[in-house]
């Protein structure tokens, strides 16, 4: 994980972007953030402005920052690589401009006037969370409906710790529902404590961001054993553990 840039070196980064009109790193974000824009505001000293934008396409841009592939996307098809030593780090600037948005407590969104109408969410995971905060926004009444204690799913769950660090994922959240008109029903599983067709008849309307938090198994004889985890299950019991020593491995390991 790259250090957090401070005030300064994000300026001094920032300035490295040419400001592209038609940019290939706002084709290739998945999101469609403006990503020269922002950019730009931060090379102005304009942060929290910068922030705005991010989030205005992509409430979650604070995870994105850390955790999205942007080797691979933005980063990947910056014009910077066709004539220099390395393309400008826009996922850290990202990062840091959201971070400045958050660490102040700035609230960007406004709710529309109540409509009256009340939507049920399950999954409190990016989708869910994306999806109440838009309705919220719209004037919706929401609330979601998370299996686990915490919010954040594959956020809180399923991404390293040293990708989210200082709690982020919850910060996040609180950031999130901050906006008012989002209720938040933890350890509550569909199927288990409440049916869809009960929420059905409780909300005008229901979204179902049950999210794909499983693992991809091979398929091959004894990968169900004792011992034997796929990975997100295993950085699930590292996030979780209140002490690394808590975390059951072995003397001998074996790395599929």
């Amino acid at each position: 994980m790259h250090t957090p840039l401070e005030e300064n070196a994000a300026r001094v980064e920032a300035e490295r972007c040419y400001f592209c009109f038609d940019a290939p790193c706002t084709e290739a974000c998945p999101t469609g953030i403006d990503i020269p824009g922002f950019i730009r505001m931060i090379a102005n000293d304009n942060a929290v402005g910068a922030a705005g934008l991010i989030l205005e396409e992509n409430i979650m841009g604070g995870t994105c920052a850390r955790a999205c592939p942007v080797e691979t996307l933005c980063e990947g098809v910056c014009v910077r690589n066709h004539g220099d030593d390395r393309p400008v780090t826009i996922g850290l600037l990202q990062r840091f401009a959201v971070d400045e948005a958050i660490q102040e407590g700035t609230e960007f969104f406004s709710r529309s006037e109540q409509t009256g109408k009340s939507i049920g969410v399950v999954g409190a995971g990016p989708a869910g969370l994306s999806c109440a905060h838009r309705l919220s926004v719209l004037g919706h009444d929401v609330v979601v409906y998370e299996a686990r204690a915490k919010s954040g799913g594959l956020n809180e769950y399923g991404l390293a710790a040293y990708k989210m660090l200082d709690e982020f994922a919850q910060k996040e959240a609180d950031f999130i529902t901050a906006l008012g008109g989002i209720e938040i029903v933890h350890d509550t599983i569909l199927g288990r404590d409440v049916t869809l067709q009960e929420l059905r008849t409780r909300h005008d309307a229901v979204f179902l961001g049950i999210g794909l938090g499983g693992g991809n198994m091979l398929g091959i004889p004894g990968e169900k054993a004792e011992g034997v985890t796929d990975a997100v299950a295993f950085i699930d019991g590292l996030r979780q553990a209140d002490h690394l020593s808590a975390v059951p491995v072995g003397r001998r390991v074996v790395v599929i």
